[in-house]
Formats: structure tokens, sequence, C-alpha cells
């Protein structure tokens, strides 16, 4: 039986904290010249980045309120979301993947991270952990502008649905450029693995006309597709029929 290869090594980003001069306890993580994650070290549950603010929205609909929640978190980066996980839901169990031995170091020295990091690849962490472990899989990991391929397969995302409870859920951060290619891809392969699949973005970013991040969630059971629309903002919601549909090409909503 052929193994199967590695991932490449990515390369260890230069990391840097830097103080957020409007807003006391806002500190932002900068990786390569880029903000890659926000924490107001006196408000966990302050979430600056839209996208983390549409991951929170999801983190409050797939349970009742205060329940607590098994979340595997793969990238850490300054752990804002694990952080706005056990703010909200007390006595959540929060296991964090991060790559880069650094930032790990940051987000506990710095950005008041309290939780374990473990260092290690995002895809190696999901292959080891046990059957139907986790309430909720949460993926923000990105090289530069894009996520890692190997983070986006078919086969990934099976072993993604594997480690979840039967009423667990699946989000996933699918930053890209235009013309978004590999987040048609991505967003077709969770799709394929889920039979509930929503899609969050800015409509800027679903017509092509802009760069950005788009948030999928997906789950084996019917997601509270109201909510979301609720607490979206100006960011748009396709249901499955609608997300299969931009997959392929075309623009469900207008300009």
């Amino acid at each position: 039986m052929a193994r199967r290869r590695s991932p490449p090594a990515a390369p260890v980003p230069h990391a840097r904290v830097v103080a957020d001069a409007a807003r006391a306890g806002g500190r932002t993580l900068v990786l390569d010249g880029v903000e890659a994650s926000y924490v107001d070290l006196g408000d966990p549950t302050h979430l600056e980045f839209p996208y983390v603010r549409r991951l929170g929205d999801i983190v409050d609909v797939v349970a009742p309120a205060g329940r607590p929640l098994a979340v595997l978190h793969l990238g850490g980066g300054g752990c804002t979301l694990p952080r706005y996980v056990a703010a909200t839901r007390p006595g959540s169990r929060a296991d964090v993947v991060e790559l880069h031995p650094e930032v790990a170091r940051l987000a506990r020295d710095e950005l008041g991270a309290t939780m374990r990091i473990r260092t290690g690849d995002a895809r190696a962490a999901v292959e080891a952990a046990p059957r139907r472990t986790y309430d909720l899989v949460v993926a923000d990991v990105f090289h530069g502008p894009i996520v890692p391929r190997h983070l986006t397969t078919l086969e990934f995302v099976h072993t993604v649905r594997r480690t979840l409870r039967p009423a667990g859920a699946y989000a996933v951060n699918l930053i890209d450029e235009k013309p978004l290619r590999a987040a048609r891809r991505a967003t077709a392969t969770v799709l394929a693995a889920f039979p509930e699949t929503i899609l969050l973005a800015p409509r800027a970013v679903l017509s092509g006309r802009r760069a950005g991040n788009l948030v999928a969630a997906a789950a084996a059971r019917t997601l509270p597709v109201a909510r979301l629309v609720r607490a979206s903002g100006d960011w748009d919601v396709l249901e499955r029929e609608q997300a299969l549909a931009w997959c392929d090409g075309a623009r469900p909503l207008r300009d």
C-alpha cells in the first residue's frame, strides 16, 4: 500500500504582537506582515475580524447557549476563538493545534491563552483523533492567502466527520484570492462530505469582485440557517443548493 505523502514543510513565519492604540486591551498577532489574529486581553468575547465573528456565530448556534462543547481548533493563531468558547461556554474542552511553536508561545505569553496548545500539523492531529470525540471542529489554517491543499481534500474532510459526534459540526475558514477557484473546490469538497452545508461570505467575495474570507459550516444534521442569517449582518448565507450553484460558477445572488 502506498503511503500518503506528508505535506511540504511550511516556512516559519515572522511573528510579532502589536498593541491596538484605539483599544486598551487590543492586540494583533502579525505573521509575515499580515494581521492573523486579534485578541482583546480584557474581553474574550470581542471578535474583531468579521470572519472570526462568523465562526463565533456558528459556535453560538451549534448547541443551546452555555452548554459546554468539546472543540478541536485547527490553527491556533492568537487563540481568539478558543478564548471565546471558554468565556461563553464555561467547562468546554479546547484541543488547540498550531503548527508553529513561536506562534503558540506568543499566544500563551502575550495574548492570554491559558488552554493547552499542541504544536504539529492539523491533518495529523485529525487523523490521530478518536472517533466521535468532538462537538465542533474549527479549521482556520492558512499559508499566505490560501488554505493548505492537504486540508481541503475529500479524504481529510471525511476524517474530520469521523471525529465528530452525531450532532457535531465542522466550521472552516476558506480564505482565497480572486477568482476563488480554491475556495470553490474546497466548498464543493465539504458539500460532498456532509449532507448539510452552509456557506457564509460577503457578497463582493461571492461575486468575485474581491478576494477575502468565506466560512463554511457543515453537519450531518440540519443547521439553524435562520439564526445564522440574523447573526451574519451584511454577509450572505447560502444554503446547500445555492452553495452548489456557486461552486459551479453561478452567481446565485444579485450584486
